[in-house]
């Protein structure tokens, strides 16, 4: 009988489900911002809406590559997945962005 290379938990399975969950939040946050900050900012609002759905696509992109890879490497290699730096470097790029953003919306509106 052999052991198995790792637990069958479907733990890549949550971290991709999580990873797309969190992209498609920033994404709609994006979204939404772009809309709201249009009266206050104009079409700079659009601009930056537009980047941080690209980077949410992005990272949602990354995480299903990811995925391929860390089932790929526990099924056939050593066991440990690779570390998604890049995704959360993009995610939390894509977080920042809203926040300047968001205060430039709270800096214009306020009289």
């Amino acid at each position: 009988m052999s052991t198995p290379r790792f637990d069958d938990g479907l733990q890549p399975e949550r971290t991709l489900l999580s990873w797309r969950r969190t992209a498609l939040a920033i994404a709609g946050g994006g979204a939404v911002g772009a809309r709201v900050l249009a009266d206050q900012i104009g079409p700079v609002s659009y601009a930056i809406g537009l980047v941080v759905v690209a980077v949410a696509l992005g990272a949602y992109l990354l995480a299903n590559r990811g995925y391929r890879r860390a089932v790929a490497e526990m099924v056939d290699g050593s066991g440990l997945a690779p570390a998604p730096g890049v995704a959360v470097a993009a995610l939390a790029g894509a977080c920042a962005l809203l926040a300047l953003a968001a205060l430039a919306f709270v800096a214009v509106g306020l009289p």
